[in-house]
């Protein structure tokens, strides 16, 4: 095996959980990432996978858990695998050799460039096998967790992944803060990919489940049998139930890349009036990809965007950023219609508030919420939905009261046990979240004696700044201790009940949302009193 030396490392003297960035000779760029995990000093690739952060400003545990500062994907630190999402890629691992007063790394060249490793996935399945077959409903991030995570955990039985988007599993997080309209730029795997992993990709649509014969069946008329089936349909976006909003053309709903397409259509060569309905995530994630070369205006219940999630002085600060990318916005405000256009009647001209006060309108983009997309069970005469659509599951994402089936993502209720959660049924629209729920899922399939792991759930958002977000607020929280100053995009905001911190929000501030997920599973992090007084976040030490 090839060595590189290590530049200006001359002995492997790192303390326990620490780690360094370090330029390997003889490769050109080449770089890899020094740690001590666990005990075992080692290098690895020096980047996340997910979206390229340096994981030397990520956070080590002394265990040898590895977080990436951005999005919280978590890696093994001793053998680079994946261990929370977003990342699908592993990190390749080097062995050091310590020789002649210096230090060198074993691998090879490409592998050192390359800074990634592919998960194993690759599995033949003879085309008559049908034991042990598992089915996947869905095409989002819960559906690519658990099907990488099958792989990779040695499942070797038939795989089917049925998704009704028309295009292979995408990162859809960019739709909203991209508006890209090429699936191919964001699928996070080819097609090749999931043939070499003997994962049967069908372009359908479910439309119920027989879970007496335990088969799935399609508009096609297709008949699917699973032994263990994994319902990871998602959400579906609400729709505005006043005048207009469901006859005029340019009113858009945002889900899929068929949406963006439309909505990229109707914009054209920019300078258009365009009015956001909604001013959670992402409304506000879409008036900043479209702020710069149109007249953006949102309009949004609460007084100010994200006040429910975020408060009052962390929305409002938020609100002042994109007001300086030229956005406007109409809060505490109610849509009482959306009047045609008058060149165009087919069209949209204008939206009408509650208050009187009229919008001009070239298009509207819905950001109101999405709804458990299970309208293809409400006639189950088995499956039981809970008032708001979704499916109550236990820890391990069974659905509750059946065999052998599983939900996760939008459409799961799930025993919360994170900071504040005291196993309340919760349900997280999170894309790290279902990704994880779907790896969960995964790891109980092949080995259903194994618990379930706790993790952290976070979320992001590209505003005027990055946003970090992670735990969970859905239970309440009763007070914000707010450090820094939100109106110029540099905090940290602890969402606390009682004394107990619920969840956090940061921006500018990296890796202090990576620090706090950490702390947050290990069930160490600390009171509201203490961050009251001032308490940095990243000089809190993570216990052994």
């Amino acid at each position: 095996m090839p060595q590189f030396k290590l530049k200006d490392v001359s002995s492997l003297s790192l303390p326990l959980g620490e780690k360094q960035e370090v330029e390997v000779e003889g490769v050109d760029g080449g770089k890899v990432l020094l740690l001590n995990a666990g005990g075992k000093i080692q290098a690895m690739g020096p980047k996340c996978t997910h979206y390229g952060a340096p994981l030397v400003n990520g956070v080590l545990t002394k265990a040898g858990r590895l977080t990436c500062p951005w999005h919280g994907a978590c890696f093994n630190g001793q053998t680079g695998d994946i261990e929370n999402a977003p990342a699908l890629d592993a990190l390749p691992v080097f062995k050091v050799v310590e020789k002649d007063g210096a230090i060198y790394i074993e691998g090879d060249e490409a592998a050192i460039k390359a800074g990634r490793r592919k998960p194993n996935f690759k599995c033949g399945v003879s085309g008559g096998a049908l034991a042990g077959k598992v089915v996947v409903v869905g095409g989002g991030s819960g559906a690519i967790g658990a099907v990488e995570g099958l792989r990779e955990k040695g499942f070797s039985g038939p795989i089917t992944l049925i998704t009704n988007e028309g295009y292979l599993p995408i990162d859809r997080t960019k739709l909203s803060k991209a508006l890209i309209t090429d699936h191919t730029k964001i699928q996070w795997r080819d097609e090749e990919w999931f043939k070499s992993g003997s994962v049967e990709i069908v372009h359908d649509e479910v439309v119920d489940v027989d879970l007496v014969s335990k088969a799935v069946i399609t508009k096609g008329k297709e008949r699917f049998v699973y032994s263990k089936l994994v319902l990871a349909t998602g959400g579906s976006p609400r729709n505005l139930p006043v005048q207009g909003f469901k006859v005029l053309e340019n009113i858009f709903l945002l889900r899929t890349v068929h949406d963006t397409k439309k909505i990229v259509d109707a914009i054209g060569e920019k300078g258009k009036k365009i009015v956001i309905v909604g001013s959670s995530f992402i409304g506000m994630e879409v008036a900043n990809a479209t702020a710069g070369d149109n007249d953006v205006t949102v309009v949004g219940q609460e007084s100010v965007p994200l006040e429910r999630v975020m408060g009052k002085e962390v929305g409002a600060g938020l609100q002042k950023g994109l007001e300086g990318k030229g956005v406007k916005f109409h809060m505490s405000a109610g849509v009482d219609k959306a009047e045609p256009s008058g060149s165009n009647p087919s069209k949209v001209g204008s939206v009408h508030l509650k208050d009187g006060t009229k919008l001009e309108a070239d298009l509207v983009i819905l950001g109101v919420g999405v709804a458990p997309s299970t309208g293809y069970l409400k006639e189950n005469k088995v499956i039981r939905l809970e008032e708001d659509g979704s499916l109550k599951t236990d820890e391990n994402f069974l659905v509750a009261g059946l065999k052998d089936v599983y939900a996760i993502g939008d459409i799961a209720s799930y025993p919360y046990y994170g900071p504040g959660g005291q196993g309340n049924y919760t349900r997280i629209e999170h894309w790290n979240v279902a990704q994880n729920q779907g790896r969960v899922v995964a790891h109980h399939i092949v080995n259903p004696s194994l618990k379930a792991e706790f993790f952290t759930p976070i979320f992001w958002s590209a505003l005027t700044g990055q946003l970090r977000y992670c735990g969970n607020s859905m239970h309440g929280w009763d007070d914000l201790v707010l450090q820094g100053n939100a109106g110029e995009g540099k905090f940290v905001a602890y969402y606390c009940k009682g004394e107990t911190v619920v969840a956090m929000a940061s921006m500018g501030a990296d890796p202090a949302m990576a620090k706090s997920a950490e702390l947050m599973k290990l069930g160490a992090m600390p009171s509201k009193t203490d961050l009251k007084g001032g308490l940095d976040i990243l000089s809190v030490p993570l216990p052994a």
